[in-house]
């Protein structure tokens, strides 16, 4: 007869965990980059966020998704246009206020690549 076996806690590292977030893991709390987090407290980070989490998502600094995402353009369309590090929210809403000419021929392309991947899709 065997036992039944104990259930195994599902860890990752701070990095991974911070990526899941979606945020910087170096604008973390220091007690958060030096643990390992299990998979129950990343849902509970993300279902109750705590108020250093809540900060970085709405003010940053941001990760290159996030930025792009804000932003309406690619991952590469940030590099193309000088972007390279993270961002806060309110340099991001500088950029946008002031939109220079790669932010918007990097948004024209990201609506014709939507475009062609719809119609694509409808095939």
């Amino acid at each position: 007869m065997t036992s039944p076996k104990s259930k195994t806690v599902q860890t990752m590292k701070p990095v991974t965990a911070a990526k899941k977030l979606g945020v910087l893991l170096s604008a973390t709390p220091a007690e958060f980059q030096a643990g390992v987090i299990s998979r129950d407290e990343l849902n509970e980070l993300q279902s109750k966020p705590p108020a250093w989490l809540a900060d970085l998502r709405r003010n940053g600094p941001h990760t290159k998704q996030v930025i792009a995402a804000k932003l309406k353009v690619s991952i590469a369309g940030l590099a193309r246009g000088g972007i390279t590090g993270p961002l806060t929210t309110d340099e991001i809403d500088a950029l946008k206020a002031e939109n220079p000419e790669w932010l918007k021929h990097e948004r024209s392309i990201q609506v014709k690549v939507r475009e062609e991947a719809l119609r694509l899709k409808q095939r």
